[in-house]
This record gives structure tokens, C-alpha cells and sequence, in this order.
């Protein structure tokens, strides 16, 4: 199979689009941990602290994702580079590589959504377990 210098020149726009998404996650993540920081100062919690520490988790995932796009798209600069110079054979090898960093990227991105689910799970299980209502019996109550 031969590809052309446009090939990995697809590639560019994905890329693009998620270290954008991934940079505004790390920017939301940033300013929930500020948040949480202050919260945990005033009144000290078993559930923010939990939070905190996944919220650290979640920050390590958010800098490999970005590391594996970024070395993705470096790995498919050179691809170009080694096709225009024309060497087939290593622009195929760097190629594959960029599109493995960035399947990497995206199954970390997987990972990290999974865990900011978990989060959000932990912390609607603490509002139930102050005694707020649930949402389900609101609307059992507003039915009757």
C-alpha cells in the first residue's frame, strides 16, 4: 500500500480538535480543583477529599492524552517530511506510529471520561446521604 503526502495531512484537523478539547477538560478540571481546594479549607470532607484525589488521577490522564496527541502529531510531521524527501518505507513506519499515539490518546480519553462519571456519581451519593431529597421521590411526591 502506497500513501501520499496527503495522507497524514488527514490527520492534522483531528489532531487539532482534540488537544482543544483535551486543553478546555484540563482547564475545567483546573478550576474544579481550585474550587474543591477552597471548599476543603473551610469545612474538611471525606467526599471532597475523595474527589481531590481522583481529580489528581484525572489530571495525570489529561497530560498523557495530551502528551500521546502531541507526539502523534509530531510522529506524523516527520511521516510528511520522510514522504516529500521520498522515503516510503520510514514515512509508512512513522505513519502507523502517529496513528497508534493517537488511538493512545483516545483510549486514555475513554479512561478519564469514565473516571469524571465516577465522580459525579460519588457526589450525587453525597447529597443523598445529607438528606436531601432525590430527584425520584420529588417526582413521586409531585405525581400524587
Amino acid at each position: 500500500m502506497d500513501i501520499s503526502f496527503t495522507t497524514p495531512a488527514l490527520i492534522f484537523p483531528a489532531v487539532t480538535f482534540l488537544l482543544i478539547a483535551y486543553t478546555n477538560r484540563f482547564l475545567a478540571l483546573g478550576s474544579r480543583i481550585r474550587n474543591l481546594h477552597d471548599r476543603y479549607r473551610v469545612n474538611p470532607d471525606d467526599v471532597l477529599l475523595g474527589q481531590i484525589k481522583s481529580l489528581r488521577h484525572r489530571v495525570v490522564l489529561i497530560r498523557n492524552m495530551q502528551a500521546c496527541g502531541v507526539a502523534g502529531l509530531f510522529c506524523c510531521v516527520i511521516c510528511m517530511l520522510l514522504l516529500f524527501s521520498g522515503w516510503q518505507l520510514a514515512g509508512k513506519i512513522f505513519f502507523v506510529i502517529s496513528l497508534l499515539l493517537v488511538l493512545a490518546s483516545l483510549g486514555i480519553s475513554f479512561r478519564e471520561i469514565l473516571l469524571s462519571v465516577e465522580a459525579l456519581t460519588l457526589e450525587l451519593s453525597s447529597m443523598e446521604n445529607k438528606g436531601k431529597t432525590p430527584l425520584s421521590a420529588l417526582l413521586c411526591s409531585c405525581s400524587t
